[in-house]
């Protein structure tokens, strides 16, 4: 055994992730000059190892490989070891995982990637059995250190793709309305019929992709499209992917039914799939859509908030050891909880049996979708009453307690919806109580800071911080006219720090990291929605907000950086292709004069709130003035007042609510698909 002294230097971090792998025997470094000047001193290649801390198979590899001391020797002896918290540091995994992905066609965590002292990335992967890893350190040593120029060589290719990275789509071209129906038939290719969603197994929500089709299906009134979206959402609903005792749903289904959930929970996953079963309740009036938009949100209040208002980043899918423990029922337990007539009922209505459906145990998944809303009745609302009281006692998984401004931005843009759509105050209370934690404890005069945790800020913030934050605050002031002042500020930072002035796009990062690779531009959505798409939409709607021309030219010269692409793939341009649709149908200007406690003007909001009309702008504000829209605006006969406009259309103010539903009914989206063009791209989905 090496005689090597070490030092594990994670134990001051403050992501719990790092803080994970602070007791194994490598010798870690956090991402940093120190790591980096080693590695060029020492004239040792890096292993980059990136994850989270609610990463199952990251676990898995520390306990095979980051606890066992062969392992540790041979990374002390011949690398410089660096850990990374993806969801700190996302410029960072964007990167290498663009690398990793060029270099073996998939991607995945954990990352483990390999890097000349200059940062270059010459070799990777993502999770490796120990026997396998101990093979590949050892050839990576040996070729680093006899056959240097394959290394070089390897890592001057990969280098170059990556700086290409920074010029955003090279193919610069005009968006048009075929995007629409291109996005339709792209879904339809791999769109499910039968279970819903997108593709085989795994299967993940895809909110942004979804949100992108109920648009198109207001805009072209076919309602095969609408189908693929309300089949699909019913179906996550009823799955194992849904948390029927707690609320909320877990990262992806590792079947194509929906059945089985790989368990973990991100916030980012809950606030989008809020948003989309919100829209998809106000489109439909579907109220099982609004009661999992309900339940999802009370978990995130319940489960998710720290106690100043930020809301917390994940649970892991582990406790105890073991994947869904905490989530799982033994069929004698169930028996031994409930009464017999309370199991009876779970047993007819959910997939419970002594067999289980789990690894020998009971995972609570539904027979019927239709049955969602019976949960909340009779014996069967016992029943889930009495196991989540039963589960809360238990062991629960690791919660990753930081706080990032991006995922909260997203969902304080989730709560605000949620008060729009369901009338609950507390869902309004508690995305202000989460915007004022950030501007305490993650914003200073002219930043955003990235991650809190432990009652410390760090991190300069990324672009999707700026985006999510503004698109939160831009629905928090269509909840009650609050908080336009404070996007219109950020937006502003944003453009400063991150917008490319030669070639239009936002940069994810402000390049004052020298430790930074490259500066990417990129519009594809991910997991979360891309904040070049977001940005966008918050630029157009800043637009009807201030009637700043300027704004609007920004956002179309976002279509043209991005469109070819996006005509091209627009399935994958989500949030993008939202914008745009925003943009081409000319959005309606509301404004709402009178005082907030007023139940008159309450009554306005509830109407305008309650319609399917993502592409509206909306001043709810008693003090409106200070936006230019809402110039001129204020109020008839000292009454709660409603002005409606469209391009250079206004309707008579109005009062009465029921006038007000007429009007907004009136403007029907603008450039609607002719009927010939809605076919050509909307194959028969679902049977009639």
């Amino acid at each position: 055994m090496s005689e090597q002294k070490f030092t594990n230097r994670l134990a001051a971090e403050k992501s719990p992730y790092l803080r994970q792998h602070a007791h194994n025997p490598v010798d870690w470094y956090p991402w940093g000059q120190e790591a980096i000047n080693r590695a060029s001193i020492e004239n040792k290649p890096i292993f980059l190892s990136i994850g989270y801390a609610t990463c199952h198979w990251c676990h898995v590899m520390e306990h095979e490989s980051f606890e066992n001391e062969q392992v540790a020797e041979a990374l002390r002896n011949d690398f410089i070891a660096i850990k990374v918290d993806r969801e700190e540091r996302p410029d960072l995994d964007q990167i290498y995982m663009s690398a990793v992905q060029a270099m073996t066609g998939r991607g995945g965590w954990p990352m483990s990637v390999f890097l000349s002292p200059d940062l270059k990335p010459f070799w990777g992967g993502t999770y490796f059995p120990r026997e396998s890893f101990l093979n590949i350190l050892s050839q990576i040593s040996r070729v680093w250190k006899f056959e240097r120029e394959k290394i070089e060589e390897n890592a001057k290719q990969i280098y170059g793709m990556l700086a290409q990275m920074g010029e955003g789509q090279r193919q610069a071209g005009e968006i048009d309305d075929k995007v629409f129906t291109a996005a339709v038939a792209q879904s339809a290719q791999t769109f499910d019929p039968e279970w819903g969603g997108f593709g085989g197994a795994p299967k993940f929500p895809r909110p942004s992709q979804f949100r992108l089709l109920l648009r198109i299906a207001r805009r072209t009134g076919d309602d095969r499209v609408l189908a693929m979206v309300g089949h699909t959402c019913l179906r996550m609903a009823a799955g194992g992917i849904y948390d029927h005792v707690g609320g909320g749903f877990a990262r992806y289904s590792v079947d194509e039914k929906w059945e089985i959930p790989h368990f973990e929970k991100m916030l980012y996953d809950n606030a989008g799939l809020v948003s989309l079963y919100l829209e998809l309740f106000q489109f439909t009036r579907n109220p099982i859509f609004a009661q999992v938009a309900r339940e999802t949100l009370d978990y995130v209040l319940r489960d998710m908030t720290h106690p100043g208002g930020g809301f917390y980043s994940a649970e892991d899918a582990d406790s105890e050891g073991h994947e869904g423990k905490f989530y799982v029922w033994d069929d004698e337990e169930l028996r031994s909880i409930l009464s017999e007539d309370e199991y009876e009922d779970l047993r007819e209505y959910f997939d419970v049996s002594r067999r289980g459906n789990f690894e020998g145990k009971n995972h609570l998944m539904l027979q019927d979708p239709n049955d969602f809303l019976a949960r909340g009745q009779g014996h069967l609302a016992n029943a889930l009453k009495k196991l989540h009281e039963v589960r809360s006692r238990r062991i629960r998984p690791l919660r990753d307690e930081k706080i990032l401004t991006s995922w909260n931005g997203l969902m304080i843009g989730a709560m605000a919806r949620g008060y729009q759509v369901l009338g609950e105050q507390k869902y309004l209370d508690a995305a202000r109580k989460a915007t004022e934690f950030i501007r305490k404890n993650l914003q200073n005069a002219d930043r955003l800071m990235r991650r809190w945790c432990d009652g410390e800020a760090g991190i300069a913030g990324t672009l999707d911080d700026y985006a999510y934050l503004i698109e939160g605050l831009l629905q928090l002031g269509e909840s009650d006219g609050s908080f336009y002042s404070q996007a219109l500020e950020l937006q502003a930072q944003q453009d400063e720090r991150f917008w490319d002035s030669a070639r239009a796009g936002y940069f994810y990062t402000d390049g004052s990291d020298p430790t930074v690779l490259v500066r990417t531009k990129q519009a594809e959505d991910e997991a979360v929605p891309n904040p070049n798409g977001v940005s966008a939409l918050n630029l157009l709607k800043i637009h009807h907000l201030t009637l700043d021309e300027n704004r609007k030219r920004q956002a179309e010269r976002m279509f043209e950086l991005f469109g070819l692409t996006a005509m091209k793939y627009p399935a994958y341009f989500a949030s993008l292709v939202s914008a745009y649709d925003f943009y081409s149908d000319e959005a309606k200007e509301v404004v709402i004069t009178g005082p907030a406690d007023s139940p008159d003007r309450s009554l306005l909001l509830e109407v305008l709130h309650g319609i399917y009309a993502p592409n509206k702008v909306v001043v709810a504000d008693p003090e409106a003035s200070r936006l230019r829209l809402a110039q001129g605006k204020t109020g008839e006969g000292g009454l709660p007042t409603a002005y409606v406009c469209q391009g250079n259309s206004c309707r008579k103010p109005t009062s009465d609510p029921k006038e007000l539903l007429g009007q907004l009914d009136e403007f029907k989206p603008v450039k609607l698909l002719t009927p010939e063009q809605a076919e050509a791209g909307t194959p028969k989905i679902i049977s009639d």
